[in-house]
């Protein structure tokens, strides 16, 4: 099985295919690589297709120290992977938690970032929802702790994920099965460490406004906290275009994998053309 090393020693478990110019793929907290196979299928006919597995998720290494797991970390990672790989630069195309991680590594490291796609990206970010949100995750944590197969089932109902049960029941069902095979450690660790203490993106307007990466913001319009954050990112973000799928949760990419897939091959294109932003 093929893992990345990262510099503080946890082994990232990572899949690959296809051939061209490299896209990264990054999960989000209730999925791993696995959930961007509707992506891998479509796009390593074309792009070279990475996607791996976060730490604290299996089979990736699941460090037990609160230390080992922040959104710095996350972001780190992606670079990591990249850096194993030989990877000069890729297209990051990140999910929820994964969204936040590629905009962290977009603004720490633009060369590396060819584009960005952040696709449901923004549950808690704004000020008002702050204290809510810290709640929000710390019980989560708690939950994933308790128990797997418990939190897996009761996460799954949580608003955002029911339009993906009405519309594709098996896809949903493959959805929570996959979920309730993770680490309930992993999954704990992730929650309180990395989404619970990652700044708003409300704080980090000076940065959003000098990142001059080529930005696909996407987000389904029944995933209200992403849609206010959405607006937000595409008025922040100098060179951002924001797509909305209609009738669309959270779990955007299982949900509507046609819709998604277009939306960000039309902006790839764009993007290595130079032509996004379109020249005026």
């Amino acid at each position: 099985m093929p893992y990345a090393p990262t510099d503080d020693g946890v082994n990232l478990y990572f899949e690959a295919a296809g051939r061209g110019e490299p896209i990264v793929f990054v999960h989000e907290f209730a999925g791993d690589c696995r959930t961007w196979e509707p992506q891998l299928r479509y796009f390593a006919r074309r792009y070279r297709c990475i996607a791996f597995n976060a730490r604290g998720y299996p089979p990736s290494d699941v460090p037990t120290e609160d230390a080992r797991y922040s959104q710095a970390r996350a972001r780190d990672d992606i670079k990591a992977v990249m850096d194993c790989l030989q990877l000069e630069r890729a297209h990051i195309v990140g999910h929820s938690m994964g969204a936040f991680a590629a905009l962290h590594l977009g603004i720490a490291y633009p060369a590396r970032a060819r584009s960005l796609v952040l696709a449901g990206c923004g549950y808690g970010a704004k000020p008002s929802e702050r204290a809510n949100f810290l709640a929000f995750t710390q019980q989560v944590g708690e939950m994933f702790r308790a128990g797997i197969a418990e939190a897996a089932a009761k996460y799954a109902t949580y608003p955002g994920r029911l339009q993906f049960r009405a519309k594709d029941p098996r896809g949903y069902a493959e959805f929570v099965r996959m979920l309730a095979e993770h680490s309930a450690e992993g999954s704990a660790l992730t929650m309180l460490n990395v989404q619970r203490l990652r700044p708003s993106l409300w704080d980090m307007e000076t940065e959003l406004k000098a990142l001059a990466v080529p930005t696909l913001v996407l987000t389904g319009d029944e995933d209200a906290p992403c849609l206010d954050a959405g607006s937000y990112l595409k008025r922040a973000l100098p060179k951002a275009g924001l797509a909305v799928i209609p009738q669309a949760g959270h779990t955007i990419n299982s949900e509507e994998p046609e819709a998604f897939n277009r939306l960000v091959e039309d902006f790839l294109v764009a993007a290595e053309a130079g032509r996004w932003p379109p020249p005026q």
